[in-house]
Formats: C-alpha cells, structure tokens, sequence
C-alpha cells in the first residue's frame, strides 16, 4: 500500500457558512422548511442574505466543517472540493489551509461563483439552511483526484454534494479508485430531504461501494421508507461493514456484522445551536477510527464533538478537544 498521507480525505461542497440567528417568523416568511435544506438559485440566495441580520461568515459546507474538526483532534485531512477563482474562493482556501487541511483543487477560472449556505438558527436551536451551490455543483469525475484518495485511509463523500448527476458519477469515481488502493470509503446522507430526492441511487451507492455509513434517525428510517428505527437499523446491518446512527439525546448507535454498540450521548449544560451536530460526530469518530481506536471509543469520541459543538454557535469546535478526548478517554 501506498504511504499514508492522510487520515481521511474528504470530498463534499466548498461552501462558504453565513450563520445567523433569526426567530421562526424569519423562517417563514422566507418560506423554507424548518430544520432543513432548500437548495436554491444565486438570486433567491441574495435576496434572502440581503433581509438577513449580521452573522458570522467562514468557509464551512457540511465536510469541510468535519475536516475542521479531524484536524483540531489532530488529524491529518484534505479535502477535495469546487470552488471560484473570486474573494469567497480565496477565503474557503485560506481558511482551510489555516486549520491543518489541505486544499488540494484548483478554482474555477469560469462558470458560477462559490456556493454559500445561509444558515438561520431558531432560538430552540434548530437550524434551516439555504444553500446557492454555485461551482461546489459542478463537481465530475474530473475533479476526483485518484493520487490524493490514495494517499489517504479513508474518503469521506459528502451526501449534500450528491444532488447533481455528475456528483453521483464522480462519488462512484472516489470509491472505485479508495478502494483500488485498499482504502475504505464513508458515506454521510446529510439529510433526509436529500435522501427522499435521490433514495434509489443513495442505495446503491450505500450497498455497492460504502464501508462507513453516517446517519441520524430521520435520514435512516427516509433511506429505508420504514417508520422504525430497529428495522432500519437491520437493514444498514445488512448493506454496511459499519454503520454509526446517531440519535441526538439518545447518542448513538454503532454497528457492524457482529457488533452492535449503544453509545450514551455527552452530557451538555445547554444546548445552543445544533448546526454541525453530526458533521462534528463523524469527524469525531474518523478521528479515532483512524487512529485505530475501538468502534466504541470511535463512537465516544463522537459523541466529546458532538456535545462540544451543540454548546456554541457555529458548526466547529471552539474548545480544545483533543485535551477533551485526552481527559475522557486517556491517551
């Protein structure tokens, strides 16, 4: 095998985060489904920017922000992803390589500018996003980086990425070409509206090429049109070698051929903001499952991100979680 580079090479939308805080009145008039994701067009998403209070504007997408978070665990990531040659670009560069990933696409020289996510935060602390995909879409086979896949243990494939066709072509690229290398692959479905659009090539992509499922309960009960969580529990048994479940209060649910494991969800004083819950649990546990950590501690180590990130605005860390994991976990 070939050196190893990376811990987990990440592939998903290079969007820019816009996090604001707004009551559920702003939620309706802007007409969205709360607690989701609507993918709309450049001028829907600056008219809406434009009505919107000040927040806090930095590169994210939905994997960027858990490549943020393997590298604040000390990790090592990279992350493949579409953006623009204009100042939103330049700012998603920049701030990735300044938190230890490295950013190995060139910008886009034509075409649409970089994607944004507008990020509305409910005082129950639910988050609505509005997402312009600008270039992130335009993600092909091209851009798959067979070198950069290699040099890495684990892909991460972002499930938000996986809404146009090409995207689908190219996630089957990254996985034929991890697994060409003796890598494995990881899935997040990222959403259960996104799954409800595109279920039948999320299933195939989950049985043919998947080693890591990530999902929370709305999106594995859509994935498998079942209303129960143990049924949909047995049937990612049945298509995955791991698949982590995640249950917000309830923690998680880590599973394998053989093994299934309960995880208590961290403890939190209060709970703030749930953008990036479970971006941060799947940094979490790659992190340590990477590390060659133990299904359960991978879990564990999730669940510190999870709880950690629930506790603030913003969908990345601000403690130093890696002393977190060391004072829960030990070394």
């Amino acid at each position: 095998m070939a050196d190893t580079r990376y811990d987990v090479v990440g592939i998903g939308n290079a969007l820019v985060d816009v996090l604001v805080e707004v009551d559920d009145a702003k939620v309706a008039a802007a007409g969205m489904a709360k607690g989701g994701m609507t993918l709309v067009e450049r001028e829907q998403s600056d008219a809406l920017y434009e009505t919107l209070p000040a927040g806090i504007e930095r590169s994210g997408g939905s994997c960027g922000n858990t490549m943020a978070g393997l590298a604040a665990l000390g990790g090592k990531g990279a992350y493949i992803g579409k953006v623009r040659d204009d100042q939103f670009g330049d700012v998603f560069r920049h701030d990735m390589t300044a938190i230890g990933v490295d950013f190995v696409a060139s910008p886009a020289i034509d075409g649409p500018g970089t994607g944004k996510c507008l990020v509305m935060v409910t005082p129950d602390a639910q988050r609505t996003m509005v997402t312009y995909l600008g270039t992130a879409s335009d993600f092909t086979p091209t851009d798959v980086q067979d070198a950069v896949i290699a040099a890495g243990k684990v892909v991460y494939l972002e499930g938000y990425l996986f809404d146009r066709d090409a995207a689908k072509d190219a996630f089957a690229a990254a996985a034929d070409a991890a697994h060409a290398a003796g890598r494995e692959v990881a899935l997040t479905l990222s959403d259960s509206f996104c799954v409800g659009r595109h279920r039948d090539a999320f299933l195939a992509l989950v049985r043919d090429h998947v080693d890591i499922l990530f999902a929370n309960e709305d999106e594995i009960t859509s994935l498998y049109q079942v209303d129960d969580f143990d049924a949909a529990l047995q049937n990612a048994r049945r298509d995955c070698r791991i698949a982590c479940l995640t249950r917000s209060e309830k923690g998680s649910v880590v599973i394998s051929k053989d093994e299934v494991h309960v995880v208590d969800a961290e403890p939190v004083d209060k709970v703030v903001d749930t953008t990036g819950a479970g971006d941060q649990y799947a940094a979490g546990f790659l992190y340590g499952y990477t590390q060659g950590r133990s299904l359960v501690d991978a879990a564990r180590i999730g669940g510190i991100m999870a709880a950690e990130v629930i506790s603030h605005y913003g969908a990345r860390p601000e403690a130093d979680v890696a002393a977190l994991v060391r004072d829960k976990l030990g070394a």
